[in-house]
C-alpha cells in the first residue's frame, strides 16, 4: 500500500505546509498622507533587506517626520529626494497618480484600486508600461504582457524594480538553496522529487520507465490520489507569438 501523496499532504492544511513569510516591512503607499493636490517631499533614508523578498526594501521619510518602506527601483540611493504628487517630476523613485504619467514611462508598485497602496508589479526586476490614457482610466501592460485597465487615479512609482539579477547568480552549493529555502519558509516542501522518479506505489507517475506515458493533464474532478500534473488545463505547450 503506497503513502499519501504530496498533493494530499498540501492540500490537507497542516502548519507543516502553511505558506507564511516572514517579511519585515509590509510595503506600501501611505494613503492618509500622499495628497494628489499638492508636492510632497520625502528622502531615502535607508535601503534594507526584506527576508524572504527578492528587492531591497527603501525607507522614505516624509517632512513631517513620518516613515514608510517601499520596493526601491534601480538608481534609488540613500540621500535622494522622492517626489510624491500630481506635481512630481518624471524620475526614478517619484511618485505619481498614473492620469499624470506619460505613454511608455516604465513604471512599479501600481495601485490596483486608488489607496490600496501599491500592490501590482512588486517582484524584482519587473516593470509595467502606462501604454494610453483614456479619460478617468489609464491603460496599463503588465510584465505577463497581459493589458489591464486601471483607475487614472491610482498611484505608481517610476522606475524598474530594483534586484532584477537576483535569479541569474547561480546557488552553486546545495546548503545556499537550503538557506534560501528557509528564508522564504518553504523548507518543508524542500527538496522537491519529481513524480516520474517515485516508485508506482508511491505517485501515479511513478513506475520504472521515466517516461509519464500519458497524458499529464487531469480532470478537476479527479480523485485526490490522482489529482496530479495539469489540473484542468485549458491549454498545454509554449505558447505560440
Amino acid at each position: 500500500m503506497g503513502k499519501r501523496i504530496r498533493a494530499q499532504r498540501l492540500g490537507r492544511g497542516s502548519p507543516t505546509f502553511r505558506a507564511s513569510l516572514r517579511r519585515k516591512y509590509a510595503v506600501g503607499y501611505p494613503s492618509q498622507i500622499i495628497s494628489q493636490s499638492r508636492l510632497l517631499l520625502g528622502r531615502v533614508i535607508e535601503l534594507d533587506h526584506d527576508p524572504g523578498r527578492g528587492a531591497p526594501v527603501a525607507l522614505i521619510a516624509l517632512e513631517n517626520g513620518e516613515t514608510f518602506p517601499v520596493v526601491a527601483v534601480e538608481g534609488m540611493y540613500v540621500g535622494q529626494v522622492i517626489e510624491m504628487g500630481e506635481q512630481a517630476t518624471i524620475a526614478p523613485g517619484n511618485i505619481l497618480p498614473l492620469a499624470r504619467i506619460p505613454e511608455g514611462t516604465e513604471v512599479s508598485m501600481i495601485e490596483h484600486k486608488p489607496g490600496d497602496g501599491g500592490k501590482l508589479v512588486r517582484a524584482p526586476g519587473t516593470y509595467a508600461t502606462v501604454t494610453s490614457q483614456l479619460g478617468d482610466r489609464t491603460i496599463v501592460s503588465l510584465p505577463s504582457k497581459k493589458v489591464i485597465e486601471l483607475s487614472s487615479k491610482c498611484l505608481a512609482m517610476i522606475g524598474v524594480v530594483a534586484g532584477g539579477g537576483i535569479r541569474d547568480k547561480p546557488f552553486l552549493k546545495a546548503g545556499k538553496k537550503h538557506h534560501w529555502m528557509v528564508a522564504k519558509h518553504r523548507v518543508a516542501t524542500y527538496p522537491r522529487v519529481r513524480g516520474v522518479a517515485m516508485a508506482a506505489a508511491y505517485h501515479p507517475f511513478g513506475g520504472t520507465r521515466k517516461k509519464l506515458g500519458r497524458p499529464e493533464t487531469v480532470s478537476r474532478n479527479a480523485p485526490p490520489g490522482r489529482k496530479v500534473g495539469y489540473i484542468a488545463a485549458r491549454r498545454t505547450g509554449r505558447k505560440k507569438k
